[in-house]
């Protein structure tokens, strides 16, 4: 190799170093096109032909939430707007991915959750739809929320707050409302609802915690907080704050025991080995 070479190689950006994520989704779809061939277009349309991670989101997304209403190529104008705009959209999504590889256990690729996994995918689209509402764009947040909901079976208001490193399995019939929070490091299953308790407006929804994992089905219902690192069990109906720490069960779910761990978002384990 030529001095001059030598140059431009240690000028040259290493993206396994800059961005370990984006390298490893881009050397499993690598290996994706020799694995199988027939999805190559896929692999290269979806991964490869992009620079980022978030061009990659912003061309998935759009395919997916296109219509008759709005175009591929204008949904995905306004995703590469929101990411030029705001980093942390970016950031979370990588949260999200490293979170979905850790926690659920038929995610063995760190390229399945942008392909495949429309809790992910529900997510990722939720936080466009929140910077349109940031931006005062309702309209265009609405059509997002609307789209999601209709595409993916996931119902996320763009007024909610979701912190990054969220998981959802499965995701079928989630919702969360408008003025719910939800912390870092959150896992939930499918049919899983952050709800009112009425028709009365302001703050209503639940505020969760970090940490929290919440069963499928559970429903936390009204403006009440559930602790950092709870557990709410599956098929749960909680109507009460939940202290931080604690496990809670039930119609209408009273605590059982202690959370089990330091962090249940993260182990997933939701068996109750009455810890009373």
């Amino acid at each position: 190799m030529s001095p001059r070479s030598e140059t431009e190689q240690r000028r040259k950006p290493n993206i396994s170093r800059l961005d370990p994520v984006w390298a490893r989704i881009r050397e499993e779809a690598q290996e994706g096109v020799a694995r199988e061939p027939l999805l190559g277009g896929m692999f290269h349309s979806s991964i490869l032909h992009h620079r980022t991670l978030e061009q990659a989101l912003a061309f998935r997304l759009s395919q997916k939430l296109a219509s008759a209403e709005m175009s591929e190529q204008i949904l995905r104008e306004i995703m590469d707007e929101a990411h030029a705009d705001d980093a942390s959209l970016g950031e979370a999504a990588r949260a999200d991915i490293v979170a979905t590889f850790e926690r659920d256990p038929a995610c063995n690729r760190f390229m399945k959750p942008l392909l495949y996994f429309k809790g992910f995918q529900a997510v990722q689209a939720y936080r466009i739809s929140h910077w349109l509402c940031k931006q005062g764009r309702a309209d265009f947040a609405s059509l997002f929320q609307m789209r999601v909901s209709e595409c993916f079976g996931v119902d996320i208001h763009p007024g909610a707050q979701i912190g990054k490193g969220i998981m959802i399995d499965h995701a079928h019939s989630i919702v969360i409302g408008e003025t719910a929070v939800v912390g870092d490091n959150v896992s939930m299953l499918h049919s899983v609802t952050l709800g009112g308790t009425g028709k009365s407006d302001g703050d209503r929804h639940p505020k969760i915690g970090n940490g929290v994992l919440i069963g499928a089905g559970a429903k936390v219902l009204g403006n009440i907080h559930v602790g950092d690192c709870a557990r709410v069990a599956a098929g749960s109906v909680v109507l009460e704050d939940v202290p931080a720490r604690k496990t809670v069960a039930g119609i209408p779910a009273r605590i059982v025991g202690e959370a089990g761990c330091a962090q249940p978002s993260l182990t997933m384990d939701q068996l109750f080995k009455g810890e009373i």
